[in-house]
């Protein structure tokens, strides 16, 4: 492990929660977004599905050999990197307002005529996910402070 791979692991997990934070306020931003500009085989518009960040470990780039050599079955991981981004299959909310342009107009399955279909954003889900995303992007900024200080203490040893 090199003196900079900490910060290296921190900043993966930066980008992470940023990336994060973009969906949340894109889910936010879309609370009320019934129509997409997509449609049903029936016509019926499509709404706004809700954004959600899939993370696993970044395997580390490390010296191949060597984990061969040590017998370990898998590399460690050094950091966190965003698989993919997937939409929720959470049921849409469903509202009865027969006199909006987004309103049903022909049954279909979950969409009786006259609903109004709302993306399945909660905006109590969505400010839960955005003090989860601040606490750990917070918890990182420190580490990553916590690297720099000790990084500088090595150097003023050096000095000596």
């Amino acid at each position: 492990m090199g003196l900079f791979t900490g910060m290296n692991i921190s900043a993966s997990a930066l980008s992470a929660q940023k990336l994060r934070f973009d969906l949340i306020a894109n889910n936010i931003a879309n609370i009320n977004t019934t129509n997409t500009g997509e449609t049903t085989p029936g016509g019926n518009p499509i709404p706004y599905r809700r954004q959600l960040a899939v993370f696993s470990s970044r395997k580390s780039s490390g010296d191949f050999a060597s984990y061969l050599a040590s017998g370990k079955k898998e590399l460690p991981s050094e950091g966190v990197q965003v698989t993919r981004i997937v939409e929720s299959r959470e049921p849409f909310r469903l509202e009865y307002d027969p006199n909006s342009p987004d309103a049903a107009k022909v049954a279909e399955p979950g969409i009786p005529v006259g609903y109004v279909r709302y993306p399945n954003v909660n905006l109590v889900e969505e400010m839960t996910d955005l003090i989860s995303a601040s606490r750990s992007y917070e918890a990182n900024v420190t580490v990553l402070n916590s690297f720099k200080t000790m990084a500088s203490k090595a150097l003023e040893i050096g000095k000596g």
